[in-house]
């Protein structure tokens, strides 16, 4: 299995250590349609005692979100994103000056407005891709912010079977077309200025993919390390589980799911998690790279 990425993330005036301990990313929604209902927190009071809760229960970063992205979500104005988030992101950067921040948007001038309010990540997902990609890449680069990209290719064709890979699999159409992307969107911030070791990668699990795929990439993801960049896994109750096992039909029932998803992840070299039960999914994470260490 390639080496995952070890050392430090620069993110702002901080550094999030990376290489040890798995790291957490506590999901605080701010949108009153995000996919799971539990995680929906529409006023600033309810969001801020949400995310001082992930914290207590020992979250290393918040990923905040004014936007719902899933499926069949309606756009909002940046204004309303903004009044959603930048309060939140002042508060949290006030009481928790040590806690790197990430503003999931993929809105150049909702970034701006959570960078200015604190925020120290920009959580892109459409990978530097979308219409808006190269502004927030000159804005981490200006900032000193780092950037999550996220695989989300909506041009994927790759054909894949319901059968699944075999272990390892260093190479396959469906990796080389992820990895192609990746790549696109390495150039794309070094062309904007912003540093690689400021970059993070998600494979964007649920995003534009086949049920195949999303198996295939949750299976095959240590092959990843290859790009020597820090990896971010985003599969928090999601809908590929209900996919894998019927009696999973809502996304209240895929805690023990998403438990495996992180533990498997764990053992292919992940460092960092984004899920919204924080508690479980640490203590899943750490017995996990324990025993991965042996």
């Amino acid at each position: 299995m390639p080496a995952p990425f070890q050392g430090s993330l620069p993110c702002r005036h901080l550094r999030l250590e990376l290489g040890g301990a798995p790291r957490i990313m506590g999901i605080v929604n701010t949108s009153p349609d995000s996919f799971y209902l539990d995680s929906r927190q529409p006023t600033l009071e309810a969001a801020l005692a949400q995310a001082s809760r992930l914290v207590a229960e020992g979250a290393d970063i918040l990923d905040i979100g004014g936007q719902s992205t899933r499926p069949g979500y309606v756009e909002i104005s940046e204004a309303e994103e903004i009044a959603r988030t930048a309060p939140l992101l002042r508060a949290l950067a006030a009481e928790f000056p040590a806690l790197p921040l990430s503003i999931d948007t993929y809105k150049p001038a909702v970034a701006a407005a959570a960078l200015a309010a604190g925020a120290h990540i920009v959580n892109d997902i459409h990978g530097l891709q979308g219409p808006g990609g190269p502004a927030l890449a000159r804005l981490a680069a200006e900032t000193g912010a780092a950037l999550v990209i996220m695989h989300h290719d909506p041009t994927l064709t790759v054909t894949s079977s319901t059968s699944l890979p075999a272990l390892p699999a260093p190479s396959s159409p469906l990796l080389d077309s992820v990895r192609t992307f990746f790549r696109r969107s390495l150039d794309l911030a070094a062309a904007a200025g912003l540093p690689a070791d400021r970059l993070i990668l998600d494979p964007g699990i649920g995003f534009a993919k086949t049920q195949p795929q999303n198996v295939a990439l949750l299976r095959q993801l240590s092959a990843l390390h290859t790009l020597g960049r820090p990896i971010l896994l985003g599969v928090s109750r999601k809908s590929v589980f209900g996919h894998l096992l019927p009696d999973l039909a809502t996304p209240a029932d895929r805690l023990e799911a998403t438990l495996a998803a992180t533990t498997l992840a764990v053992a292919q070299g992940i460092q960092l998690h984004r899920v919204h039960d924080v508690v479980a999914n640490r203590r899943a994470a750490l017995i996990a790279a324990a025993l991965r260490a042996g």
